[in-house]
């Protein structure tokens, strides 16, 4: 038997390396194929065209292979069979490896794959297709949607889940509208995953978040949770290597859905299953996930109502893009406030659980 330490950290490290061997294969892959768009640009969440972010982006786009996010989920999901497989035929060195437990990461390890293979095949279509190709966004709403049902009603009936924590609170009982509310907010958090934008923006945002997840499961004593949370750190962080300026290749939709679905499942698999209050923290926890999704949606609202934009282009980090602002210097404070954020969404994770 090992400590419950090195239950988390060694497959989190194992994902690591797994992700940093594949990356060259993958690289080689996707550029042989010619794995990215065939023309510039993208449509507006609102309609119409985004002529700023089609400037800023409009040679990248056409020569950087979309499809990276494939080394995030192939590397967490080898990891995880990896310690399965050895566990099932080795000693009980293994078996303490191993973090496929039903009730705390069946869900999430679904999430990852279903997510991972709906946004693969809206990449194939928009790299045959470009900008006409992918799946609409109605279609990809409609995909997190329902997996988000599927998962909410599986705490429902299977887990017994029917609330959410309140920090120094009684749970707030929701009964079966649970299901829904797990769904709107795995639509949210899907929704601020377009910050995939910026060469190592979403990277490192996702592995700080997932690494948060993993010390607020650890401390509620989770420990299957805290390693696929752990894990899924260590993949994006072998992605991160190879997409720090200049991007070798891009996460892209396959990426972002299989992270974003993941991190709704860590965040209820660690509220009141748990005695936690994983879903009040995630706002925090996520803030830059938060700001995309309101600052997007407050654009909208303003071309729709009042006739004029808000910001340059949004999501907000292009807006910084648009005033001169370095890649770099977005992606570096992007990293700076999501630790931060991190920090305190964990410390209060973890002092609501104090008696």
């Amino acid at each position: 038997m090992i400590s419950i330490t090195a239950k988390v950290l060694i497959p989190a490290a194992t994902a690591f390396l797994v992700g940093i061997a594949f990356a060259p294969f993958l690289a080689a892959l996707l550029y042989h194929k010619r794995a990215w768009k065939k023309h510039a640009g993208k449509e507006g969440m609102g309609g119409g065209g985004t002529p700023i972010f089609n400037e800023l982006h409009k040679e990248r786009e056409v020569s950087t292979p979309r499809m990276g996010g494939i080394l995030i989920w192939a590397s967490v999901l080898a990891t995880a069979g990896l310690f399965f497989l050895l566990a099932r035929t080795l000693d009980t060195f293994w078996l303490s490896l191993d973090f496929v437990h039903r009730r705390e990461t069946w869900l999430p390890l679904f999430a990852l794959a279903a997510g991972a293979l709906a946004g693969l095949v809206d990449d194939l279509l928009e790299i045959r297709e470009s900008m006409r190709g992918g799946l609409s966004l109605a279609r990809r709403l409609a995909i997190v949607g329902t997996i988000g049902c599927i998962a909410g009603w599986w705490f429902y009936a299977k887990l017994g889940v029917e609330s959410v924590g309140i920090p120094f609170s009684a749970p707030l009982s929701l009964g079966i509208l649970v299901v829904p509310f797990f769904a709107l907010v795995t639509i949210a958090i899907y929704a601020g995953g377009t910050i995939d934008g910026i060469d190592g923006l979403a990277g490192g945002v996702f592995a700080i978040i997932f690494l948060v997840y993993a010390g607020i499961a650890f401390g509620e004593g989770q420990a299957s949770l805290a390693a696929f949370a752990a894990s899924v750190a260590g993949a994006t962080l072998a992605f991160l290597w190879f997409n720090i300026p200049p991007a070798r290749f891009y996460m892209s939709e396959t990426g972002s859905m299989a992270l974003t679905l993941a991190l709704a499942m860590v965040a209820f698999a660690s509220d009141t299953l748990a005695g936690g209050v994983g879903v009040f923290v995630l706002p925090i926890v996520a803030v830059v996930l938060t700001a995309t999704v309101l600052t997007t949606l407050a654009q909208v609202f303003s071309k729709k109502v009042f006739g004029r934009k808000l910001f340059l282009v949004a999501p907000i980090h292009h807006h910084f893009e648009a005033l001169g602002w370095p890649a770099a210097k977005v992606t570096m404070r992007y990293w700076v406030i999501t630790i931060i954020a991190g920090v305190l969404g964990l410390a209060l994770a973890l002092l609501a659980r104090m008696p």
